[in-house]
C-alpha cells in the first residue's frame, strides 16, 4: 500500500536488474565439451555439430515411426521456396548423399507452384523469382516441375457459332458449352437444342469455350491399395537391399541414384515467356480472388487449388507420396485455424503425420516435430537456400483475416509461455481418423467437391450449426423464388421429341448444385465469393457430373436389387424347398 512521505522519484529511477545471460563457461548440454551456438529453450544449449545431429534425428524419426513411405517409392516434394519446406528438401539431399549414415531410399521429385497471380505479383517480379527458384532446383539435381497457379483454370474466348450440326466445329472434344446449369459437354449440349424443337441448321448463339487445364478426376478419391502392414515394410526393405547389393556386384547405380536423378527431368522451363501462362488465364485468376470479400477465403481457396494442382502433377508423373514442409508452429496455428473456420471434424487430416483424403496419392508431413525456431536456426548455419516470395497474406494487418489473427494470437503466447506451441501439437497427435457416427467410411462415401474430405453435413439435424444455415439458405430463397411461375417439368414436343427442362435458365440451381456438395467449412467459405462463375471449370464440372449422378441413382433406385433382398429371396427359396421334401415325406 501507499505509505506516506514515500519518496517515488527515487524508485523510478532504479533501473531493473540484469537479466542473467550464459556463461562463457557453459558447455553443450549433449556433448558437455563444445560450446553452444544455439539455445532453442531455456537451458538447451547444443553445439553445431550435436543440434545438427538432434535436428537431423527428428526427421529421420518422423519418417522412421510412421513406415508410410517404402523402398524405392517416387516421392514428390512440395517446395514453396520458404524456411520449412527448404529445410525439408535439404534434409532429403543430404539424407540421400554418399555421407549418410543411413541413407534414404525413396526416389524424390520437386514442385514448386508459382502463386504470383493470386498475390498481386507483377510479371517482371514473377520472371525475377522464377529465375532464382530455377538455379536452387538445378543444384539439388532432382527431377522438378514448375507450374503456375493459372493451370487450374482455362482459358476462355467467345466465338459466334452457326450450323451447329456441321462440320466446323474442330475440336470439340475438348469444348464445353457453359450452360445455365452447368458445363456440358458437347455431345450432351447439341441435343438439347435439337430435343426443344429447333432446327441446328438455324441456330446462330454465342457460346463460351473453356478449356480444362485440370481434369474433374482430380476431385475424386481414387482407389487405394490397403495400406502395407510392419511386416511388409520390412520385406520390401529386405528386398530393397538385396537389389541394392546385386547392382553394386555389377557395378550399376542405384535406383536412388539412377538416371533420374543424374539427368533430371525439366517439366517446364521457367525462364522466359513461353512458360508462362497466357494473359487469359491470369485474369481470369485474379478475377476470381478479386471477387472474394474477405482474405480469410482467399486463403482458404489458394490453400485448395494449390492441393489440387499438386495432386494433379504427382498422379500424372506416377508420385504415390508429397511431402509438405510444414512445422510445428505451422500447424499448431492451422490447429487453432480450422477449429474457427468449423473444419473441427478434418483436424487429424488437416494437422496429422499422413493425410489419405486423396486415396492414390498421400500426403505427410516430415517436418511436423520441428518449430521454426528450430528450422530458422538451422537454415542460419548451415547456409540452406531458400526463396523469399511475397504470400497473400504480405502486410496484412494482425486483424485481416482468421489466419493472421490466430497465428499473431499463438506466437504472442507463445513468447510467454514457451509450451503453448508443443501443447497444442501434442492435442493434435490424440486425434483419430473416424469415419463420422452414420456415415459410411471409403471412396464410396460423399466427398467435399474441394477440400476432399468426408461431408460432415446433417439436414436432419436442424440443432447443429449446418441445420441452422441450410434453415438460413431455404428461407432466402423462397422471397426470391415465390414471384417465378413455375413450369411443368417436361414439356411434350412435336411427335417423339420430348425434353426436360428442369432447372434450365435459372441462375442459382448452378450456385446450389455446388452448394450441396460441400462441407460446412467450404459452405462458410464459399459466402463470400458473390458469384461461382469464376470459379476453375474443372470444379463446375464435377458438381455438374456428381449432381446427374445422383439424379440418375435416384431414378433407378427402385429397379436395383439390393443385398438384403437377394438374401430375403435366398431364404424364402430355402424354406419352400424345405417345405416340399416335407410334403413329399
Amino acid at each position: 500500500m501507499c505509505q506516506a512521505g514515500e519518496d517515488y522519484a527515487v524508485s523510478a529511477q532504479r533501473e531493473p536488474p540484469p537479466v542473467p545471460r550464459p556463461g562463457r563457461e557453459q558447455k553443450c548440454v549433449k556433448c558437455a565439451e563444445g560450446l553452444p551456438v544455439v539455445v532453442i529453450r531455456a537451458g538447451d544449449a547444443f553445439c553445431r555439430d550435436c543440434f545438427k545431429a538432434f535436428y537431423v534425428h527428428k526427421f529421420r524419426a518422423m519418417l522412421g515411426k510412421n513406415r508410410l513411405i517404402f523402398p524405392g517409392e517416387k516421392v514428390l516434394l512440395a517446395w514453396s521456396g520458404g524456411p520449412s519446406s527448404s529445410s525439408m528438401v535439404w534434409q532429403v539431399l543430404e539424407g540421400l548423399s554418399q555421407d549418410s549414415a543411413k541413407r534414404l531410399r525413396f526416389v524424390p521429385g520437386v514442385i514448386y507452384v508459382d502463386e504470383g497471380a493470386a498475390c498481386g505479383q507483377s510479371l517482371q517480379d514473377r520472371v525475377k523469382t522464377l529465375a532464382e527458384v530455377k538455379l536452387i532446383l538445378q543444384n539439388t539435381g532432382f527431377p522438378w516441375h514448375v507450374v503456375a497457379l493459372e493451370e487450374v483454370g482455362g482459358s476462355a474466348h467467345v466465338v459466334t457459332c452457326g450450323n451447329l450440326g456441321g462440320d466446323t466445329h474442330q475440336g470439340h472434344i475438348l469444348a464445353y458449352w457453359s450452360h445455365p446449369v452447368g458445363l456440358l459437354p458437347w455431345a450432351l449440349a447439341f441435343p438439347l437444342f435439337q430435343r426443344a424443337g429447333m432446327a441446328s441448321a438455324s441456330i446462330s448463339i454465342l457460346t463460351s469455350w473453356k478449356v480444362f487445364s485440370l481434369p474433374p478426376s482430380v476431385l475424386c478419391c481414387a482407389s487405394q491399395e490397403p495400406a502395407g502392414t510392419e511386416e511388409a515394410y520390412k520385406t520390401a526393405v529386405d528386398s530393397f537391399l538385396q537389389q541394392q547389393h546385386v547392382l553394386g556386384s555389377e557395378g550399376c547405380a542405384s535406383p536412388a541414384q539412377g538416371e533420374d536423378q543424374s539427368h533430371p527431368t525439366h517439366s517446364q522451363e521457367p525462364l522466359g515467356m513461353a512458360g508462362f501462362p497466357t494473359a487469359a488465364q491470369t485474369e481470369a485468376l485474379s478475377r476470381l480472388f478479386s471477387s472474394i470479400k474477405t482474405l480469410t477465403a482467399k486463403e482458404e481457396l489458394l490453400q485448395t487449388l494449390r492441393s489440387h494442382l499438386i495432386v494433379h502433377v504427382a498422379r500424372t508423373h506416377g508420385y504415390c507420396k508429397v511431402m509438405t514442409g510444414e512445422s510445428c508452429t505451422r500447424l499448431a496455428i492451422k490447429l487453432m485455424t480450422n477449429l474457427a473456420l468449423g473444419r473441427g471434424a478434418f483436424l487429424a487430416w488437416d494437422t496429422g503425420f499422413s493425410d489419405e483424403r486423396h486415396g492414390d496419392v498421400v500426403l505427410v508431413r516430415p517436418m511436423r516435430d520441428h518449430t521454426l525456431k528450430e528450422v530458422a536456426f538451422y537454415n542460419r548455419l548451415f547456409g540452406v537456400p531458400s526463396v523469399f516470395t511475397p504470400a497473400i497474406d504480405t502486410k496484412a494487418p494482425e486483424k485481416a483475416s482468421i489466419h493472421r489473427l490466430m497465428e499473431a494470437f499463438i506466437l504472442r503466447l507463445q513468447t510467454l509461455f514457451p509450451s503453448t506451441v508443443s501443447t497444442v501439437y501434442r492435442t493434435s497427435e490424440k486425434l483419430v481418423k473416424a469415419p463420422r457416427e452414420g456415415c459410411a467410411s471409403g471412396p464410396a462415401s460423399p466427398s467435399c467437391l474441394l477440400c476432399m474430405c468426408a461431408l460432415d453435413i446433417d439436414t436432419a439435424d436442424s440443432a447443429t450449426a449446418f441445420g441452422a444455415q441450410s434453415s438460413s439458405h431455404l428461407s432466402q430463397m423462397l422471397p426470391a423464388e415465390a414471384g417465378i411461375p413455375t413450369t411443368p417439368c417436361c414439356g411434350a414436343g412435336e411427335g417423339q421429341a420430348q425434353s426436360c427442362h428442369r432447372g434450365v435458365g435459372r441462375r442459382g440451381d448452378t450456385q446450389a448444385c455446388v452448394i450441396e456438395q460441400l462441407c460446412y467449412g467450404c459452405r462458410v467459405n464459399m459466402k463470400d465469393l458473390p458469384s461461382l462463375d469464376p470459379l476453375p471449370p474443372y470444379v463446375l464440372a464435377e458438381a455438374q457430373l456428381r449432381s446427374q449422378r445422383a439424379w440418375v441413382s435416384k431414378e433407378i433406385q427402385e429397379y436395383l436389387i439390393t443385398d438384403d433382398e437377394e438374401e430375403e429371396e435366398e431364404s424364402r427359396a430355402i424354406k419352400q424347398e424345405g417345405e416340399n421334401t416335407g410334403i413329399g415325406l
